[in-house]
């Protein structure tokens, strides 16, 4: 359910963080659903706890989850038509940084169709 990679430029805590909003978003993580505790998650990825524990503290500041103590981290009520948003927003903000940088949409169609399937692999 959770991957991260190590070799890139995108720090791991951010990794995990964009991980469980695609979840969220592609309806696999629902309202009120508990997550992994840092532990187990750390333990699965391969990561410090305490970079886990960055990113569930983010996740908690913006919203995307809770934590009861000692029960552990659950997923928000979300409003998905805002997060929506911020997602295209953010992807209009990179497909336009591409553009700025000589990046045809030839090649950006090829990179998100790529995205696209090897996302689907990890879905599995």
């Amino acid at each position: 359910m959770f991957s991260v990679d190590l070799t890139s430029r995108t720090p791991i805590y951010e990794q995990i963080y964009q991980k469980i909003v695609g979840l969220i978003l592609s309806g696999v993580l629902t309202e009120n659903e508990q997550l992994p505790s840092v532990r187990s998650l750390a333990k699965s990825t391969g990561v410090n706890p305490n970079t886990v524990a960055k990113a569930y503290q983010e996740l908690e500041r913006n919203g995307v989850i809770y934590s009861v103590p000692g029960r552990g981290s659950f997923i928000s009520a979300q409003n998905f038509d805002e997060f929506r948003k911020k997602a295209l927003t953010d992807f209009d903000n990179a497909v336009n940084e591409a553009f700025d940088k000589g990046i045809s949409p030839e090649d950006l169609k090829v990179r998100i169709e790529t995205l696209y399937i090897s996302y689907g692999k990890e879905q599995e």
